[in-house]
């Protein structure tokens, strides 16, 4: 029977997790990884990965199993099991807690991503990854010169709008209301772009194609409805921080629910750690992700050198 106490327990099989895992157990400590579900997290649904350094190429699926046996070899005890809950007592240990029953640490480190906020629509899951696509800056690249969407409202989506627009020879922007939510510097930015196309008080009702995007029907506010040509959509309205396992009122979150950490990936709790999307960030990337799990580990190093192990 696995020992349930670790020196350090990490929440999420991403490459923030597997990451801090990593370089947990090369400074020597014991680690448990809990994952509830695929290793890798959004990584799986990334067909091929062009801006992590040294991997142009790369198959997201193969990436992150090389990051899952490169922790696996250092010696990571690997948990196929989802949290559900936490406790943190007066000592230092704090007690992760799952349909199996309760693992212990001195040292956490909550790294389990988020999910993308979906449309629902027809299409949507099924051509995911095959031009559905959640990031510009992470899949723009692939469809240099062609005809794209993007649809939201908030600054991710002019912004994405703005970014594609430079790789692009057509960007659609579709917005249920005929205002934004974004900014007022990033709307004119996005307006003045000459091969942006803003498409307002209109939602994505199916996206059409084979094996990959081939166009996407669109629903006007009075009903009608229209084909766009496009190789691809880039879906921008938001995620949501996994965090629902974490007890009210016990670590301190941001208003859209993510993390609240400091420079060194610090929460408000000692000896509690988050790394990656789960945490209050500007970008979510690969790079910065891992960057998080290395620093999120190093400060639970330091903290386990205060306290001691047990």
């Amino acid at each position: 029977m696995m020992d349930t106490h670790s020196d350090v327990i990490v929440i999420g099989g991403g490459p923030a997790g597997l990451t801090a895992a990593l370089y947990c157990r090369r400074a020597g400590y014991s680690v448990t990884l809990f994952e509830g579900g695929l290793p890798g997290g959004k990584l799986n649904q990334t067909l091929e990965i062009e801006n992590y350094p040294g991997t142009p190429g790369t198959e997201g699926p193969s990436l992150s199993m090389a990051m899952l046996t490169q922790a696996e070899e250092a010696g990571t005890k690997i948990v196929y099991e989802q949290v559900t809950s936490l406790r943190f007592g007066d000592g230092p240990d704090k007690a992760v807690i799952t349909d199996s029953g309760e693992y212990t640490c001195r040292a956490l480190i909550i790294a389990s991503g988020s999910e993308n906020r979906k449309l629902g629509v027809p299409g949507e899951e099924r051509l995911a990854g095959r031009g559905v696509s959640y990031c510009a800056t992470c899949d723009g690249g692939f469809f240099k010169g062609l005809d794209v969407a993007v649809c939201g409202g908030g600054d991710t989506a002019l912004e994405d709008a703005q970014y594609l627009s430079e790789i692009c020879r057509k960007v659609y922007l579709i917005h249920r209301r005929n205002e934004f939510r974004g900014s007022a510097i990033n709307v004119e930015r996005t307006k003045s772009k000459p091969n942006v196309e803003l498409v307002l008080s209109a939602t994505v009702s199916e996206i059409e194609g084979g094996d990959k995007v081939e166009s996407i029907r669109v629903r006007r506010s009075d009903g009608s409805e229209f084909s766009l040509p496009v190789s691809a959509i880039f879906i921008a309205i938001g995620s949501t921080p996994i965090t629902s396992f974490i007890p009210p009122g016990t670590i301190a979150l941001a208003p859209d629910g993510s993390i609240e950490v400091d420079a060194l990936m610090r929460t408000n709790i000692p000896g509690v750690f988050a790394a990656g999307d789960v945490r209050n960030t500007p970008l979510r990337q690969i790079v910065t992700a891992t960057a998080d799990g290395a620093l999120a580990a190093t400060s639970a190093g330091r903290y386990l050198s205060e306290v001691g192990r047990y």
